[in-house]
């Protein structure tokens, strides 16, 4: 963590070091299944909403998408200010295997809260279903970290306008 430190030029706090957890577990993994079980209950919350309050499904479809998208594009933009290595590849990997996951939790959720969904549903939620959440994971996370790598300029390139701007012009 000492170089990403030192190449950033500040010290990030306890809580993004945390979020950019590189332990022995792959990261795309830790990714992966914390963005799988908050869309499964993002989805399970929409659900029970539609059958128990159908009068406020506008407001509480809008805030909870707005959620999701927001947790992966902050959550990038974190990854990118950080510039970690290979992020790129960690969303992506984290996408695909949040989207299958979100998908099997979400039947689980449905049929244990809301109306006792059965296995017919899992086929729907591993395709379209998984592709809609892979694509709510990869979108904003690859949004975030363009974002976040804006946020703070690499200090190489600062250096090398620094040097434009003061050579000798001829």
């Amino acid at each position: 963590m000492d170089a990403v430190e030192l190449r950033i030029g500040h010290s990030p706090s306890l809580a993004l070091r945390c979020l950019s957890y590189s332990g022995p577990v792959p990261a795309w993994l830790v990714r992966g299944l914390v963005l799988a079980a908050v869309y499964a209950a993002a989805a399970v919350g929409v659900a029970w909403a539609a059958v128990f309050h159908r009068d406020a499904m506008t407001v509480v479809t809008s805030v909870v998408f707005a959620a999701m998208l927001g947790v992966a594009l902050t959550w990038g933009a974190i990854d990118g200010w950080l510039r970690l290595p290979e992020r790129g590849r960690t969303w992506t990997f984290a996408a695909l295997t949040a989207g299958p996951l979100a998908g099997i939790a979400y039947v689980i959720g449905r049929a244990v809260f809301i109306d006792q969904t059965g296995v017919s549903a899992l086929g729907v939620q591993l395709t379209s279903g998984a592709a809609f959440f892979v694509l709510l994971v990869i979108v904003p996370a690859w949004v975030g970290q363009f974002v976040g790598r804006r946020v703070s300029p690499d200090p190489a390139d600062r250096a090398a306008d620094d040097s434009a701007r003061t050579a000798p012009q001829r």
